[in-house]
């Protein structure tokens, strides 16, 4: 591999195949790291919002969650807080402005499961058996809506279940209306999507019985065991829920980055064998100016076979010799921009990167894996004539 060669040109080919493979390293590197960055960027929201666990019915909107049921999901080992929930989707209105979004009633347990204080943007939270609400920044904005409006209320309307012919368009609804106690601020998407009010306005706004939830959000600790917690609840209710963790109620936003993040990794990587076929062409360059020395071996005993693992091994430590200084160089970059965050995506904003060993692992073996097929063909040049 360091040996001159007798014309100057395969030794300058031979360092940009080099070169070649480690750019094609780093470019892959960083954008696994940014991928991995943006990743997490877009579910923290999500582990802000959604608890550990989630109890839905597993058939129908609700189910009765009694005070016996209540006892015996308390005593189950690892469950650190549970709240119970009625959610359901709402039309709203104020001062001739309409919005359609998802009441949410909680409970006061509902700050031990979710932290109030990470998205609590503006004034206070809800006092219990008060008719208050609070709303999403986006509602906010839409509705041109400010807190504690006492003169003028948030309409809140929910469809009447039922069936039949409705001659007048006020008996379709129940109606409330609420004063705004303070807002919240999450992301774009959920700041217009949900208002949250205390557990009875919303039971009583929807006609619900007193024992009656839409869902059971649940706080685990640190040290459970999220498979055997889930299969006691399934026991307690007879396997009438369906229990959700934190991926699984966001399952169409993880395929989705899954899906991109596969993406990318392959047009990448078809940028990077692009760039290490280059040791394709600068191997068989070698081979030609070797054509003397192989004749040499080939008189000492070596069958062809042994000499084509040669010229394999020396593409090889090329792609190995631009893979180490490709990943030394992406980890330097993607260190100093966690550290320093010199690329921006927004004023004031760095541009999020993570840096993961499986990113690592990754580039590794994709690169060792191309340069390995290139090294394979070139090595094919190698015949009897």
């Amino acid at each position: 591999m360091f040996s001159k060669n007798s014309k100057n040109a395969i030794n300058i080919i031979a360092k940009i195949a080099v070169t070649a493979a480690a750019v094609g390293s780093i470019a892959l590197f960083i954008v696994l790291s940014g991928f991995s960055g943006l990743r997490e960027f877009s579910l923290q929201f999500t582990n802000v919002f959604d608890a550990d666990l989630k109890v839905y019915s597993y058939q129908g909107k609700s189910l009765q969650f009694t005070e016996e049921l209540e006892n015996r999901i308390s005593n189950i080992k690892g469950i650190e807080a549970y709240t119970k929930i009625i959610e359901e989707r709402v039309f709203i209105q104020y001062r001739g402005k309409n919005h359609v979004a998802k009441i949410k009633g909680v409970d006061l347990s509902f700050k031990h499961v979710i932290s109030i204080d990470s998205i609590l943007f503006l004034n206070n939270w809800l006092t219990p058996n008060h008719d208050e609400v609070v709303i999403g920044l986006g509602i906010s904005k839409k509705l041109s809506l400010g807190v504690l409006d006492y003169g003028n209320l948030l309409e809140i309307y929910v469809p009447k279940p039922g069936g039949g012919q409705i001659l007048n368009a006020a008996d379709a609804f129940y109606k409330k209306r609420a004063v705004v106690s303070g807002m919240y601020s999450v992301n774009e998407e959920l700041d217009s999507e949900y208002i949250f009010s205390d557990i009875d306005y919303a039971r009583s706004l929807l006609a619900m019985k007193p024992n009656e939830v839409t869902s059971i959000e649940i706080k685990l600790s640190s040290v459970a065991n999220e498979d055997f917690i889930k299969s006691e609840i399934k026991s307690i209710f007879n396997k009438n829920v369906t229990v959700k963790n934190r991926m699984q109620q966001n399952d169409g936003l993880y395929k989705m980055l899954n899906i991109e993040n596969l993406f990318v990794y392959l047009f990448v990587s078809l940028i990077a064998a692009i760039a290490i076929f280059n040791i394709t062409g600068t191997i068989i360059m070698i081979i030609i100016d070797k054509r003397d020395n192989i004749k040499t071996l080939v008189s000492l005993g070596l069958t062809i076979k042994e000499i084509k693992k040669i010229f394999f091994y020396n593409g090889l430590l090329m792609t190995s010799t631009g893979l180490f200084i490709g990943l030394f160089f992406g980890i330097i970059v993607v260190f100093f921009q966690q550290k320093f965050g010199f690329v921006p995506i927004a004023p004031n904003m760095p541009y999020p990167v993570k840096l993961e060993f499986i990113n690592i692992v990754i580039v590794f073996i994709t690169i060792l894996f191309l340069g390995g097929i290139a090294s394979k063909i070139a090595a094919t040049r190698v015949t009897k004539s």
